[in-house]
């Protein structure tokens, strides 16, 4: 008998429209720096590396933005460590005030559920924000396995937090498919082995959809994808 099908979904851009409060928790991180604010386009080309990686995007992005509005150069307040801990102590608590899921994205969860499929989650959210953002919108019973980026040793692009996650879940990568939409979620896919379908509704740029095993406008069409790269 086959192993059960395993669907991994990245979280920020795939099943939520995380943008809002990243957003936001920049602009209050920035605020604090007395530096100038970024806007929601901004910051949404900076999502999918992790909280850091974020963190240090935007204060680089506004750093330089104030520089070459005065002419001077200036330099942070806090250190970067400093910085992204205050951006986490606001995010986690608030990671749903403004998110929210994309649209058929339950549904789909729900079915896919339902048709015998596990479920897990693989993002570079810290799992704590991760798990949260799951409980908040009563998804939490449905993912066997939730590996954030401070679950392993190595976060995505590394295959090794695809690989883990999939161990977690009680998956193989052979009887697995990785539903992402940023080119870090597409090279854990490829690293790992199994295919990868890319979300065109999230923020990644739209050339990732040829490199994809499949590609999806809505989670609404991943069900019945999934079930045609993976049949029972």
């Amino acid at each position: 008998m086959p192993a059960l099908r395993l669907a991994v979904f990245d979280m920020d851009g795939t099943l939520l429209d995380s943008l809002p409060d990243l957003a936001e928790c920049c602009r209050e991180i920035l605020a604090q720096c007395g530096l100038p604010l970024l806007s929601d386009a901004q910051v949404r080309t900076m999502i999918g590396n992790g909280v850091q990686v974020l963190v240090e995007r935007a204060l680089k992005a506004s750093l330089a933005q104030k520089e070459k509005e005065s002419g001077v150069a200036s330099s942070l307040p806090m250190s970067s460590e400093e910085a992204v801990s205050r951006f986490m102590a606001a995010y986690t608590p608030r990671a749903t005030r403004l998110s929210r899921l994309f649209v058929g994205a339950e549904d789909a969860l729900r079915s896919l559920h339902a048709q015998n499929w596990k479920l897990a989650v693989c993002t570079n959210k810290p799992e704590k924000a991760a798990r949260r953002i799951l409980s908040d919108f009563n998804l939490g019973s449905l993912f066997a396995a939730v590996g954030g980026g401070d679950s392993f040793v190595a976060r995505k692009p590394d295959a090794r937090h695809l690989l883990g996650t999939m161990t977690q879940a009680g998956g193989v990568a052979a009887r697995s498919v990785m539903v992402g939409d940023m080119s870090p979620d597409y090279l854990a896919a490829e690293g790992a082995e199994c295919p990868f379908v890319f979300a065109r509704w999230g923020y990644g740029p739209a050339e990732l959809a040829a490199r994809a095993t499949a590609d999806a406008a809505a989670m609404r069409d991943i069900p019945a994808l999934l079930e045609r790269i993976m049949p029972a």
